[in-house]
Parts: structure tokens; sequence; C-alpha cells
């Protein structure tokens, strides 16, 4: 079993509703999301992926698909708080992401294990995801805690 990572990075902005401290205010953060997964490379000389656990070009279409595109440069909010109504009634922002869920950095990578974990072929398992908010801060989701 081999584990291989790639890494993947997103500007998003977002504001925490009913938070009582300074991020309760619209802010931006440069965004670093690290993918593990595990599998056994494939053993085969006449397959083109031999010695590979996955094509990491097929990891990143899955990534950019699933949470790259739908979340960069967008301003995230928790769909059921009055943050989607003023967003969607002020045409500054152009591209909101309305999500389930407060937009925090330990909701987001529930969000995005789920996501990854339903897209990735047939014996490839995600092992974790960390995703840096800032340079000192980050969540963590590891496959083995949420079996």
């Amino acid at each position: 079993m081999v584990r291989i990572t790639k890494q993947f990075r997103f500007e998003a902005a977002h504001a925490l509703w009913n938070y009582d401290g300074q991020c309760r205010n619209i802010h931006g953060h440069s965004y670093i999301l690290y993918v593990t997964i595990k599998g056994r490379p494939v053993n085969d000389l006449k397959n083109p992926k031999h010695g590979m656990v996955i094509d990491f070009s097929q990891l990143k279409n899955i990534v950019n698909e699933l949470i790259i595109e739908p979340f960069d440069h967008a301003l995230m909010v928790n769909a059921h708080t009055p943050h989607l109504q003023m967003a969607k009634n002020n045409s500054m922002f152009g591209k909101v992401t309305a999500v389930p869920y407060q937009p925090t950095c330990e909701n987001m990578v529930c969000d995005f294990a789920k996501k990854i974990k339903s897209a990735l072929p047939e014996g490839i398992r995600l092992h974790s995801i960390r995703l840096h908010e800032t340079s000192t801060a980050f969540a963590e989701w590891f496959e083995e805690d949420n079996n």
C-alpha cells in the first residue's frame, strides 16, 4: 500500500454567521489543500500507468472539478443564514458558493473529503486531507477517524 499526496491552492472569502470574533466579517484566505490517497501501484508492464497508484493528472482533474472550480475566488456563505440573501442582493459578489454548513476550515475538510471519496476510482481510497486556511492554521481529516 502506498500513499501519494498532491497539493492544490485556491483563493476564497467567507464570513462566519453569528460568530463572536473578527471572522464574522467577510475576509479572504489563500487556502492550501493537501489530498493524500492510498492504493497499490499498478503492477502490469503493459499498462501505461505501471508503477502508479493513480496518475497525478487524474487526481488533479477530480479535485479541480469538485473543489477548486466551485470555491476558487468565491465568497463562501452558509446557505441557511441571511448571508446568502445578502450576498445575492449585492452585485459586488459575482461568485457566491452557498454551502449547507458554517464555512469553517473544519467543515470544509469534511465536505471536501465526502466529495473526493465519491469520485475516486475503484481500489483507491482517500487517506487524508489537510486544508491550510493560513500559514499557521489548518484542519485535517483522516479516513481512519471516520470509518
